[in-house]
């Protein structure tokens, strides 16, 4: 249990606690709202607001991917409460297909200047904390990432204070004094567990880890693919982490002296990271552990910073990428499913650092066969990644390097590490595209 016997006393001198709904008496109509994201979601705040729903009209919400449920933008709602994503998840692709919701196509490395330049004004932050320390300091836990501008530019700061949040080293340490009222409670945060990987997984991984060298910089998500590559390079030395993101898979790396993070230029020896989404393991791994550095993604996602550490490799995801390097990440056609995050800036920043590998990572067909390589992205479909940005493109049948090929190399080499059923229509295509033979 992350908690102390004394931490119920200090609540009650640090903090105002009130009851949800009083809490949520502080949102009125017209105001725009913060919502804490992803394994900090304040589900408390979110339902006892939600629940006032006929006294409401007009509230903007403001947030990233959230988990958990978010009632708000049902479509009995939409009278109250429109939402505004800076990154779409889940629980917000269905409201933001059916009109319930909106997206904003936005760098995770600039959404702070939204705030802290009053282009986005915050009436109220919805936050989730731990109690307070004997210095009266709450932790932001495993999200520091937007919400920490987020907290300092609110009028009102409103948190759900939780013994079970992690206490974490690095810039999410706020004190009590900045947040107005607090409601209790003690759960546990919201955990994500990794699904069992593929065969093409491993062979992702396998030729991902391939392109790895000893001393870089990794930056990685969540996920089959990443678990993947995590998983095949018990064999490196020196490695370190600075990244937007981790999860579970991570943790093995560091236990066996793989993760040191020595060589980098930037916070050597600490994994830097804006947020972390998993399973308890994780979250009692980063808890009180100096060598996780939780930094705000202005901070993280800060090109100038990725490519000052040497040979940062980015492993990134894809939804499809056309024959001429052109990579979609975050849309299925028009459908919004995701948000364009920090690719962008990972795929720049380690294309600018020495020795640095930008790599786009996806399997060759989807579970229907269908090919994710494919000669022009879906129509509506949005362009993530540009072409000219792109390096490295893995899949279970190998890697390409697109640097400084031609439109037509480029197909070629994206045609070769394509699922084998697919080559004949996608060689037409090329053909047809770009006038002769390959």
């Amino acid at each position: 249990m992350i908690t102390k016997p004394q931490e119920a006393d200090l609540l009650k001198n640090e903090i105002k606690i009130v009851s949800p709904e009083e809490a949520a008496s502080c949102v009125k109509s017209g105001d725009r709202v913060f919502i804490q994201g992803a394994a900090m979601t304040p589900e408390r705040l979110s339902e006892a607001m939600t629940a006032r729903a006929d006294e409401l009209e007009n509230v903007e919400l403001i947030q990233i991917h959230t988990d958990g449920k978010a009632p708000y933008a049902s479509e009995e709602y939409k009278k109250s409460f429109r939402t505004n994503s800076l990154f779409v998840g889940p629980n917000l692709r269905k409201p933001v297909a059916n009109g319930n919701a909106s997206y904003v196509p936005i760098f995770l490395s600039e959404i702070h200047l939204l705030f802290r330049r009053n282009i986005l004004p915050l009436d109220v932050a919805f936050i989730h904390v731990s109690p307070p320390d004997e210095h009266g300091f709450c932790s932001l836990g495993v999200s520091v990432d937007i919400t920490l501008p987020a907290i300092q530019t609110a009028k009102v700061v409103i948190a759900q204070v939780n013994p079970q949040v992690p206490r974490t080293h690095g810039d999410g340490i706020i004190h009590a004094s900045c947040i107005d009222c607090a409601i209790m409670v003690d759960e546990p945060i919201f955990s994500a567990h990794a699904r069992p990987l593929t065969a093409e997984d491993h062979k992702i991984g396998s030729y991902i880890a391939g392109l790895v060298e000893d001393g870089a910089t990794l930056q990685m998500g969540i996920g089959a693919i990443p678990d993947a590559v995590l998983g095949e390079l018990g064999n490196h030395k020196r490695l370190g982490i600075h990244t937007e993101m981790f999860s579970d898979g991570l943790i093995p790396l560091v236990e066996k002296g793989i993760v040191t993070g020595e060589d980098k230029v930037v916070k050597p020896n600490k994994i830097v990271s804006a947020f972390v989404v998993g399973s308890q393991k994780v979250y009692d791994f980063v808890h009180n552990n100096p060598m996780v550095d939780m930094k705000e993604a202005a901070y993280t996602n800060d090109t100038a910073i990725i490519r000052r550490n040497p040979k940062v490799t980015a492993i990134n995801s894809a939804i499809e990428v056309d024959l001429t390097g052109q990579v979609c990440a975050d849309s299925v056609g028009t459908r919004q499913f995701s948000g364009v995050g920090g690719q962008m800036d990972f795929i720049r920043g380690a294309s600018l650092s020495e020795g640095g590998k930008p790599i786009i990572a996806l399997h060759s067909v989807t579970n229907k066969g269908i090919s994710k390589i494919v000669p022009h992205l879906k129509e509506g479909a949005s362009v993530t990644t540009t072409r000219a940005h792109v390096h490295y493109i893995v899949t279970e049948y190998g890697v390409a390097n697109l640097f400084g090929k031609n439109l037509r190399e480029r197909a070629k080499a994206l045609i070769e590490i394509s699922h084998p059923d697919q080559r004949e229509l996608l060689e037409k295509a090329a053909f047809e595209r770009f006038g002769g033979l390959l």
